[in-house]
């Protein structure tokens, strides 16, 4: 907002005032507006030299309303109540109005080239003015972890209502200050997957304009830090150094200069491994037994078959014999 603008916002403010009539600076917050508009109104929407003269004018606007008459024959040097609260609510609600309306100020940029349509009031045209301001937009600092993202964001909160912009161009820059193009498009970021420690160092962002000199120009330095190292989180039902099981002796462990990260296995599979080799060696156990069940049965069958067979020969050759014996006998006596 520029000085041939002041007019315009004491003229405003006046038009606020003419339904209300009054001596509204008798309320007590219609001067918190005032200086409200002051302290947190202004300094977005007006240079800082200017920030004085429009408040003096706009207060002396407002002081001047209590001198209007009524009407022809009368004059106003006093108010009643319900008539200052109409007034102070009038005022109140049109400055509210004002100050909640997001007016872009006159080249609102900061920096860079900014392509701002106006309205001329001398011919109640649109025209675009150039907001011409210094095209380094400076430097920004960037930290990223190893093998996360980088994310270099080159907007500006004017970009979106400026006019004639481009496209946003981001470089690397080289210790020898030679440049590649490492993207050109609409998206004012550049992102980067799982960087590494090459990919340290300088980056510039432009975006260019429909006219020859560039809108804006921001550098950034980005520094890769080491991996991050996440540490795992026991299970709440292991556990830990510091507990000790009753009957147990601990012995102190030299702790090292470097966390390393834990990985004990869950409680179920160390179990599960547990009971799985002693089922296993049960099991081979009972084969065992019952083959060594089975032998010995059959075993037992074939000593018992030779033994029967063995005596029952036996009995058959005494038998003959004792029978061969008697014969002879008989012989010998006849």
């Amino acid at each position: 907002m520029g000085p041939r603008r002041l007019p315009l916002l004491v003229a405003a403010l006046a038009g606020c005032l003419l339904p209300a009539r009054g001596c509204v600076m008798c309320d007590p917050k219609v001067v918190e507006a005032l200086n409200s508009l002051e302290t947190d109104y202004l300094p977005g929407h007006l240079e800082a030299k200017h920030h004085k003269n429009v408040m003096k004018r706009v207060k002396q606007a407002v002081e001047a309303f209590k001198d209007l008459p009524i009407d022809e024959d009368s004059y106003m040097g006093v108010v009643d109540e319900a008539t200052l609260e109409k007034a102070a609510w009038s005022l109140l609600k049109d400055l509210k109005r004002i100050m909640d309306s997001d007016v872009k100020a006159f080249c609102p940029n900061k920096c860079g080239l900014m392509l701002q349509p106006l309205i001329w009031c001398s011919t109640c045209q649109k025209q675009v003015h150039s907001c011409r301001k210094s095209s380094n937009c400076g430097e920004r600092k960037v930290k990223v972890h190893q093998m996360e993202d980088m994310i270099l964001d080159c907007e500006l909160n004017w970009h979106k209502i400026s006019q004639g912009l481009t496209d946003y161009s981001f470089y690397r820059v080289w210790g020898n200050h030679s440049e590649t193009l490492m993207s050109k498009g609409k998206e004012p970021t550049l992102t980067k997957t799982m960087v590494r420690p090459k990919d340290a160092g300088t980056y510039r962002c432009e975006l260019g304009s429909v006219q020859s000199s560039p809108a804006t120009i921001i550098y950034f330095h980005v520094t890769v830090l080491p991996k991050r190292i996440v540490e795992e989180i026991p299970s709440p039902n292991t556990e830990t150094e510091d507990e000790v099981a009753p009957g147990e002796v601990t012995l102190d462990r030299p702790q090292t200069a470097t966390t390393l990260q834990s990985q004990s296995p869950k409680p179920e599979k160390v179990l599960r491994s547990r009971l799985v080799g002693p089922l296993i060696w049960g099991f081979v156990v009972l084969i065992a037994s019952v083959a060594t069940a089975i032998l010995f049965s059959r075993f037992g069958k074939v000593i018992d078959f030779i033994k029967s067979s063995w005596f029952s020969t036996g009995n058959g050759a005494t038998q003959d014999s004792g029978v061969s014996k008697e014969k002879t006998k008989e012989s010998r006596r006849k």
